[in-house]
């Protein structure tokens, strides 16, 4: 369990360059950044701004130039292969723009099958699935097909899959960019819910003004750094 008050995240002088043909480029500069449990955190900035990169480098998909990742403590930066793979699945809940659903799986096996691998029972993974789904609102659902769904309600069943196996944090890449404004308002209120009564992490990385406006704290980017931290 993660002692009050740790950091559930923390970077540690991150850089990251990459070659422009014979140029080298500087996406991140000396990024260090704390996240503590139960934070809902928005990053933003403008495109270019290297929000991309460093939720990539936050979430194990990309490798810092310099500089560490540390989540719960480990440096995921060092780690690579299964050990990575595995720290991602048992750590870090994920949602994504196009909500990367399962087609051919029904609502609940989208939701149930982070926790299948995890190796989890069959009882209480039920249990936790029929949990979430009143959670988000898609009790009646969950034998659909994501075919079958609105985007809404997709990004809902992702959002579920992500909370359902007990990460430490949820990564959110522009979780709202493909809805509409009264359906992103929906969702942003059901994360902020889930924030507050259960505690979950989330850090989000987002051009959405609503996310921005209802984050806690809200890091700004500019050209690679910080420019603010609110």
């Amino acid at each position: 369990m993660m002692q009050n008050g740790q950091d559930i995240l923390r970077t540690e002088n991150v850089m990251k360059t990459y070659m422009s043909g014979e140029v080298e480029v500087t996406a991140l500069h000396e990024m260090n950044i704390a996240i503590k449990k139960g934070e809902f955190t928005a990053i933003a900035g403008p495109s270019g701004s290297g929000k991309s990169t460093l939720l990539n480098l936050l979430s194990g998909l990309d490798k810092p130039s310099s500089g560490k990742v540390f989540i719960n403590q480990k440096p995921i930066s060092d780690m690579s292969g299964n050990q990575l793979s595995d720290f991602r699945r048992d750590h870090i809940g994920f949602i994504f723009q196009s909500y990367n659903l399962i087609p051919v799986l029904t609502v609940k096996e989208n939701i149930e099958y982070i926790m299948l691998i995890q190796g989890i029972a069959e009882s209480e993974r039920q249990d936790r699935v029929n949990d979430i789904l009143n959670d988000v609102g898609l009790a009646s659902m969950g034998n659909r097909r994501p075919s079958q769904l609105s985007g809404g309600q997709q990004q809902r069943v992702a959002i579920a899959r992500a909370v359902v196996s007990r990460p430490d944090i949820i990564l959110a890449d522009e979780p709202t960019a493909n809805l509409d404004s009264k359906t992103a308002d929906n969702l942003i209120n059901m994360m902020l819910t889930l924030n507050e009564s259960k505690g979950i992490t989330f850090l989000f990385s987002t051009h959405d003004k609503r996310i921005m406006d209802h984050s806690k704290r809200l890091i700004i980017l500019k050209d690679g750094k910080i420019e603010s931290d609110n």
